[in-house]
């Protein structure tokens, strides 16, 4: 049972303060071994370090190890890895015995979660919110696991989960675009159209970054856009930015549903941080739009804002229910692994050396918006989100 984790060890009220009391401080200035293991998730190419970020970390004393290959998939070789001053380490295994901060892309497998241990710093997007079995190997590993997507900065944003998001919105039309033709279970219908022909209707469930750079996508390729989101100050400046090539509307079940029915593509790009994503269209509101339509969950990795959403993989990326199409791939910024891994690490460096530098209390003491990325600790969930999630709250 996953509530164990929470209600025999912190209060509501803790929960809620998202920070404990963080014991066991290093000495700052130590040299760190930092691990940065192979991704193993289904057509995960991107690499928690490039070398460049390597380099930074050799630059202050720090030993990276990293397995190898781990950079192929973004171009770059075991060779440019030890030119920056990497050690290339032949398996996961060792990588993570020998490293006492491991930093990854995308959460860890479960064979992963067994190789971790206490004492130990993860540091990768873990979505746990909507993934029961990764919180508790994590828990059971009583790692320190800090997780991006709930690190935030000053004006509360969040600084690492936004790169991909604004990747995945951009993907998220690419995707849609063809999904949507025949071959591939869709309508066929170019977003765009051509002169005589109307353009696609699209609609877009959430103005934050996915959306906005969704609605970037769409717009550009002269599609008919409205974009939904409960913000008004939100719709405001998008509506200044776009005038009238984007529709915005205010974000009630009513207003959606009427939107949904008559869409070509809809786009989720609903968040809560570290929350799961509410439903916003349901089962039954499938068997009203039309057949070949298309839904692309980009808040699948936080269990989906569609009803219908099943996770899927770049392998199989698409699934039909009542006849409409579904692509609701876990890590979409994944099959564009160089642009992702490039824009994450301009986002990630200066923590994952504020880490390394300061030990993750003291870093955590500095900085409350990377406080709020510490998701587990020591066998204790402690963030308020990811607790409620499971009922704690």
């Amino acid at each position: 049972m996953i509530e164990e984790y929470i209600t025999t060890t912190l209060t509501c009220q803790e929960l809620q303060n998202n920070i404990i009391v963080f014991g066991d401080h290093r000495n700052e200035g130590a040299s760190v071994k930092i691990g940065v293991p192979k991704e193993k998730k289904v057509h995960e190419y991107r690499v928690g370090m490039t070398p460049s970020a390597v380099r930074e970390a050799v630059a202050r004393g720090h030993e990276v190890l990293v397995e190898t290959s781990a950079g192929n998939g973004i171009g770059c070789g075991d060779e440019d890895y030890t030119f920056a001053g990497a050690a290339i380490i032949p398996t996961a295994e060792e990588i993570y015995a020998a490293s006492e901060l491991i930093v990854k892309v995308k959460e860890p497998q479960p064979d992963e979660c067994k190789l971790l241990r206490r004492g130990q710093v993860l540091f990768a997007y873990l979505h746990l919110a909507a993934d029961r079995e990764q919180t508790r190997l994590l828990c059971d590993s009583e790692c320190t696991a800090i997780a991006y997507e709930t690190v935030s900065d000053r004006q509360g944003g969040l600084p690492l989960l936004a790169p991909m998001s604004e990747v995945a919105g951009r993907m998220s039309v690419q995707v849609g675009a063809v999904a949507i033709q025949k071959p591939n279970g869709g309508s066929g219908v170019i977003l765009g159209g051509v002169p005589g022909t109307q353009p696609a209707k699209v609609t877009i469930l959430g103005g934050g970054v996915v959306g906005a750079n969704a609605a970037r996508m769409a717009v550009g390729l002269e599609a008919d856009v409205t974009l939904f989101d409960k913000s008004l100050p939100r719709l405001r400046w998008l509506a200044d930015l776009y005038g009238n090539r984007l529709k915005t509307r205010f974000a009630t079940t009513d207003e959606i549903r009427d939107a949904v029915v008559e869409s070509d593509l809809v786009i989720g790009a609903v968040l809560l941080p570290g929350a799961a994503a509410p439903k916003l269209v349901s089962s039954a509101q499938l068997r009203e739009m039309r057949p070949g339509s298309v839904l692309v969950d980009v808040a699948i990795d936080q269990g989906g804002c569609f009803e219908t959403s099943q996770p899927t993989t770049h392998d199989q990326p698409t699934y039909v229910v009542d006849e409409i199409v579904h692509y609701c791939v876990t890590n979409m910024p994944g099959a564009a692994p160089r642009t992702s891994t490039f824009a994450l690490n301009n986002a990630t460096l200066p923590f994952t050396l504020a880490l390394a530098d300061l030990g993750w209390e003291r870093a955590c003491e500095a900085d409350t918006g990377l406080a709020a990325g510490v998701n587990i600790h020591k066998g204790r969930i402690v963030h308020s989100a990811v607790a409620e999630a499971f009922g704690a709250c």
